[in-house]
């Protein structure tokens, strides 16, 4: 299926490129998150009309992105975990800990853009990244430190 990329989606391409993608794809993802219209000729045409405002609107979010990732370069995550003698955590700490951690530091992040190889399993220092936009990356230092002593 041929669609209109109405924003800058990664491995598909940029704002206004036509892209072909599985019509199952784009019809339960894309077009429902109003990130893609099918490439028809009036959607063509209609593409062309508000092809300005779509553009300003990418480069305003774009900027709101740099401005979160000056503030948020160099943060450090601070979680207390229940641990045993050795270090290891009695459960784990997954995305959904780092997410409340970093909205109480005052940055709203979906929980979707936090990447974690895998979840954090012991005590101690780790580096994770967030995606605030499609090209920025902040890479975030998260310290796991256990919440009673042994």
């Amino acid at each position: 299926m041929q669609v209109i990329l109405l924003e800058k989606i990664q491995k598909l391409g940029n704002l206004g490129d036509l892209a072909n993608v599985k019509s199952g794809y784009a019809r339960n993802f894309l077009i429902p998150q109003g990130k893609v219209k099918p490439a028809t000729k009036t959607n063509l045409a209609e593409f062309e009309l508000v092809k300005a405002e779509l553009q300003a609107s990418e480069a305003e979010t774009f900027k709101n992105a740099q401005v979160v990732e000056a503030k948020m370069t160099g943060t450090v995550c601070t979680i207390q975990a229940n641990a045993g003698e050795e270090g290891k955590l009695f459960g784990s700490i997954n995305t959904t800990d780092i997410q409340t951690s970093l909205a109480a530091s005052g940055f709203e992040v979906e929980r979707r853009n936090i990447n974690m190889s895998e979840a954090i399993r012991h005590t101690g220092e780790y580096k994770i990244s967030v995606n605030l936009h499609t090209d920025i990356t902040v890479n975030i230092k998260v310290v796991i430190k256990p919440s009673q002593e042994a």
